[in-house]
């Protein structure tokens, strides 16, 4: 599949998305409750599948160390608090977050291919890839060309994110399609699959740069994508919804969204993960409130 023809053959061959039947279908999954004994493990299971993140041109090393111990330990007071999935940072900062998570799991994810707006040459986008792998990190997200998907340049975004897979050697690659600037949910599935078979291990959402950014349809759409992908090639692919999550009741309606569209196999971190910076702070006030029978209130957890 590596003409532009059959690749366009392909993506506008895939079913269109009922946008009503879409959207009625997220909303109404986000309605589920779900029990006490359930609400405590999707806590911990959404603590452990959020990329602690910061994207600002002010973050300085200090804030990049204080953010990994607080991946690593997010609740002090409580060993029994998990740690989460990833530390998500600008490529100058991997080293300072390799560093400080050292050998504990917590993965190191680095934005590159000119983030947010992937508007830079080929070579700069690949230098910047290696040289965030190089500074050691685990995990790459990178950002598709959006003018050139939405100019139906197909073959050209497949290629540009099969070469920066091979840029990132060992490291896992993390495709954001910044949906806020695809215009139609058929767009979304489209960019799903192209990134499935340019070889993206994760598809995800959004920059958090652009708004909307993550939504229950968009999500619902990618989640349905890669059932569909594994159904017909056998590999799995994981979902990184990312921008505007902030709640444990968010989190728990994405949770839901997963089990009941592909199933138990992606509610692990190798499969779902959210992209968050306040997400975590809910999740720790609503798992203290479970534990002790009240809130600790948010200026009990540091502010990221």
């Amino acid at each position: 599949m590596r003409s532009d023809s059959s690749l366009r053959r392909f993506l506008h061959g895939l079913p269109g998305v009922d946008q009503v039947g879409c959207e009625a279908r997220a909303a109404g999954l986000g309605t589920r409750s779900i029990k006490t004994t359930s609400k405590a493990w999707a806590i911990d299971l959404a603590i452990r599948m959020v990329d602690l993140t910061t994207l600002e041109g002010q973050d300085t090393h200090g804030k990049v160390r204080a953010l990994a111990s607080k991946a690593m330990r997010p609740d002090p007071a409580d060993p029994t608090c998990p740690a989460t999935a990833a530390v998500c940072v600008y490529p100058d900062m991997v080293a300072t977050a390799k560093q400080q998570l050292g050998d504990s799991g917590v993965h190191v994810a680095a934005v590159a291919t000119a983030f947010p707006s992937g508007r830079a040459a080929m070579d700069i986008k690949l230098a910047d890839t290696h040289d965030a792998v190089e500074a050691g990190a685990d995990e790459i997200d990178m950002v598709i060309d959006r003018g050139a998907f939405l100019s139906g340049r197909y073959l050209d975004v497949y290629e540009e994110i099969a070469q920066v897979k091979e840029a990132c050697g060992d490291a896992h690659l993390k495709v954001i399609f910044e949906t806020g600037e695809l215009q139609t949910y058929d767009n979304v599935r489209r960019a799903s699959w192209l990134a499935m078979m340019a070889g993206g291990h994760f598809i995800k959402t959004s920059t958090g740069k652009v708004q909307p950014a993550a939504t229950l349809p968009v999500t619902l759409i990618m989640l349905e994508a890669v059932r569909d992908f594994r159904e017909q090639t056998g590999q799995m692919v994981g979902v990184k919804p990312a921008g505007g999550i902030k709640t444990t009741k968010d989190a728990i309606k994405y949770l839901v969204m997963v089990n009941e569209t592909c199933g138990e196999d992606w509610l692990d971190p190798d499969w779902f993960r959210f992209g968050a910076s306040t997400l975590l702070n809910d999740l720790l006030m609503q798992r203290t409130k479970m534990t002790t029978g009240r809130y600790s209130g948010p200026d009990y957890f540091t502010l990221d």
